[in-house]
């Protein structure tokens, strides 16, 4: 009689280690550039130049600028390239009014729930936050990177996912020009203190105060955003390489 004998598994490929597309790079190295004024508004280029100061072929360049025309950062122009496009104000002024009513109903949410929120979510954040002068960071990046981790922290910790799921597409949209309210220490110095009255008094249950620290926090970056923004992209300009 045949003997049965086990069979064999076919070899397991190796996993591939995941890398970012190449597309995804210029992307995000055209958004730094721009962020940082290295391209200003109203500077013309094209797919061409991009190609050779990137080293990149033609096809990842032209998908990270779609993806930016979409975002609202470029515009294709009629048979003369790209340009990046001037900061509307407006737009900016209309996301805003959208981040108000995002972050203080998720403030009011939080001090209004009957289980107190995540207890891991926001020690997190009291670690960040609460803490002496001494040990508060000074880099205007990093405290950029922790203060969009602040809010969106709040507002996943409201407990309605479709809110916070709007609330970080909102996020990527003003990054541009919200980090530029972390250029003066002075405001850093204020965002510390400011995200750590609002702290207190979610921990204290006391919506009305939370709901009016919040506005406050937000009205404030929004006033001190525009006016750094107009001075950074006017001395900008005056070191930019002529077109």
């Amino acid at each position: 009689m045949p003997t049965n004998t086990p069979r064999r598994s076919p070899p397991t490929a190796p996993l591939a280690t995941a890398r970012p597309s190449r597309a995804n790079e210029v992307y995000e190295q055209l958004k730094r550039d721009i962020a940082e004024f290295r391209m200003v508004p109203g500077h013309r280029f094209s797919e061409h130049e991009l190609c050779s100061r990137l080293d990149v072929s033609r096809t990842p360049v032209r998908q990270a600028l779609f993806r930016l025309q979409q975002e609202g950062l470029v515009e294709v122009m009629f048979r003369s390239g790209w340009r990046v496009l001037p900061f509307d104000f407006d737009k900016f002024d209309q996301l805003y009014d959208l981040r108000m009513v995002l972050e203080t109903t998720a403030v009011q949410r939080l001090c209004l729930q009957d289980v107190q929120p995540s207890e891991t979510a926001l020690q997190a954040l009291k670690d960040r936050w609460l803490v002496p002068v001494a040990e508060r960071s000074a880099d205007p990046v990093q405290v950029a990177e922790w203060d969009e981790d602040f809010h969106e922290a709040l507002v996943r910790a409201a407990g309605n996912p479709e809110m916070a799921r709007v609330h970080h597409e909102l996020t990527e949209r003003i990054r541009i020009i919200r980090r530029l309210d972390f250029l003066k220490q002075m405001r850093i110095d204020a965002t510390y203190d400011e995200h750590a009255k609002i702290l207190r008094a979610i921990i204290a249950r006391k919506a009305d105060r939370a709901d009016l620290l919040m506005r406050s926090h937000i009205e404030t970056s929004q006033v001190e955003v525009r006016k750094i923004t107009l001075h950074q992209v006017f001395m900008a300009q005056q070191v930019a390489p002529a077109g």
